[in-house]
């Protein structure tokens, strides 16, 4: 019965592909120390099975994939990396090229020592730091004929050692960084929790809870002190207030000062009533003039008066009658803050009334309903002018050298994610389209990996021995801690914000959920997303450059 099953599926190759990334989703969700295995690691260990069994996917498929993956890493990473830069983006891109020099060094030293077959050492690298673009780069090196390959190797072989090597060494490395980050705050003498809490402040990482509530004000001693003074003492930076004297609304300005009888209507997240608002006198029904739209809405910063300014200084509570509840970027939670500074492309979640709403994009930017529709004309222009300027090559001594398909779809993709930038109307990619491709693309690409590699993995665990998982651990270990050992005490970053640099600069989502976890706040994704963009593309360029030289 199973062995018809199986030969029904090798004839359907397109049922197999899905049942595969089906598959191997559901097993994403099994948790190993606490954090779960994640869609990449539950595809690669279904599609290694079933290779061992001999199913294949067509090398077209997997192109596409790989297509798919690298443009839209491109697209998303590099409008960060050229923000970060134009900012004070510099300690997060010295930290990431610490983190992936001393990654290359061990690995290279590694592959010497194991004296690993041609291939192993980008396995190794990209499988220990659990970065797939520098693992699709090394075989794609192979492939357009740009790697340097001893005399009699066979590229299908080596092509095999690099996704084999990198099975492997990726489950130990996704494990190492996971302890790493679970003992390097306690090896430091860092209270996670009680450091992040230090660094929020005010901030806000709790989910809003949107009240609304009035009060007569009755006390005189509040009554003697300026809007500005009693914003201090109880405004948390966010909340809508409403002033009504003698029927006729008025507005709030910084010298403003209350009367006794004045109505004040707030509008704001729970935690903001706790803080001793209730001190102006009885509370009272909201008005009916009060009134904030039904649903919440997002927005894309995409305005120049917006971007690199901290989110304070916008000032929509007091001057628009915004309540903004929430704030992403690169699809992760961040703490809500008036002093984070908004970088193009952020998303912010807002609530208002519809008028002021219609306000929002020559503030801020266009509302993502305004902005869900993607620009294709762009993306496949992008995506084949990528790929185009990845065949070109020169020759030097012999040796072709060039971007590779990886290095010229990376560049494609940031290209046309800077154009973005400048004109938002151009290569239109919005956040879950871009996501979707991303993610698909992925798991194809993964899911040939595997499928390709799941015949050779018995045999080079038997080759290399537990010195293979050795070498992995040292590779994943030495660049994490010489990276916290650098940010520390050259850079001088907070331990919060180092932590999740750290897990950016090995791009590994399943950490930074355990460290949110561990530090009971989102604000380690400040750190990852600033290190994430400048790894994304270095650890890109590095596959290309192992197999090359």
């Amino acid at each position: 019965m199973a062995e018809s099953v199986l030969a029904f599926l090798r004839d359907q190759p397109v049922i197999a592909l899905f049942l595969t990334i089906g598959f191997g989703c559901l097993l994403a969700r099994v948790r190993v120390v606490g954090v779960e295995l994640g869609a990449v690691a539950g595809t690669l260990l279904v599609s290694l099975f079933l290779g061992s069994q001999g199913f294949r996917i067509s090398p077209a498929a997997q192109a596409v994939g790989f297509a798919l993956f690298i443009f839209s890493v491109g697209y998303q990473a590099g409008p960060r990396f050229i923000e970060a830069l134009k900012a004070n983006g510099w300690r997060y891109l010295a930290l990431s090229v610490v983190v992936c020099a001393i990654g290359l060094i061990t690995a290279l030293i590694a592959g010497s020592l194991l004296a690993m077959p041609p291939g192993g050492t980008a396995g190794l690298l990209s499988g220990s730091l659990t970065t797939t673009p520098m693992l699709a780069a090394a075989q794609e090196a192979v492939r357009s004929g740009i790697a340097t390959l001893p005399a009699g190797s066979d590229s299908d072989r080596v092509i095999a050692t690099i996704g084999t090597t990198y099975a492997i060494t990726y489950i130990v490395g996704m494990l190492g960084i996971i302890v790493a980050v679970r003992l390097m705050p306690r090896i430091a003498g860092v209270d996670l929790p009680t450091a992040a809490a230090a660094m929020d402040g005010g901030s806000r990482t709790q989910p809003v809870q949107i009240q609304a509530r009035g009060y007569r004000v009755t006390n005189d001693e509040l009554c003697r002190q300026s809007a500005t003074e009693l914003a201090r003492r109880f405004w948390d930076g966010f909340s809508i207030a409403h002033l009504r004297r003698s029927q006729q609304w008025l507005p709030i300005t910084p010298e403003e000062r209350l009367q006794h009888g004045d109505e004040i209507y707030v509008v704001g997240d729970a935690t903001l009533f706790q803080r001793g608002i209730s001190q102006l006198g009885e509370e009272i029904s909201v008005a009916s003039d009060v009134e904030l739209s039904a649903d919440a809405r997002q927005v894309i910063v995409t305005q120049g008066s917006a971007v690199s300014r901290p989110l304070g200084n916008l000032n929509l509570a007091r001057g628009h009658g915004i309540l903004v509840t929430g704030l992403r970027r690169d699809a992760l939670s961040l703490p809500l803050s008036p002093e984070v500074v908004l970088q193009r492309g952020d998303v912010l979640t807002v609530v208002g009334s519809n008028r002021a709403l219609a306000a929002l994009p020559a503030l801020v930017g266009p509302l993502e309903a305004e902005a869900m529709e993607t620009d294709m004309t762009t993306f496949a222009f992008g995506i084949a002018f990528g790929t185009a300027i990845g065949l070109l090559a020169i020759t030097v001594a012999g040796t072709p050298i060039g971007l590779g398909t990886a290095g010229g779809l990376l560049a494609s993709g940031v290209l046309v994610g800077w154009l973005n930038n400048l004109r938002p109307s151009t290569g239109k990619f919005p956040e879950a389209a871009r996501w979707i491709l991303m993610e698909f693309g992925l798991l194809i690409f993964i899911c040939g990996v595997g499928l390709q590699s799941g015949s050779q993995v018995v045999e080079t665990l038997r080759e290399a021995g537990p010195w293979l998982v050795v070498a992995a651990l040292a590779v994943v270990s030495i660049p994490v801690l010489c990276g916290y050992l650098f940010g520390r005490h050259v850079l001088k970053l907070p331990p919060v914000l180092l932590m999740g640099a750290l897990t950016g600069a090995m791009t590994s989502g399943p950490a930074l959920s355990l460290l949110i976890a561990e530090a009971k706040s989102s604000a380690p994704a400040l750190g990852y997303t600033g290190t994430y963009a400048f790894s994304s593309i270095i650890m890109t360029i590095i596959g290309t450059l192992v197999m090359a030289f």
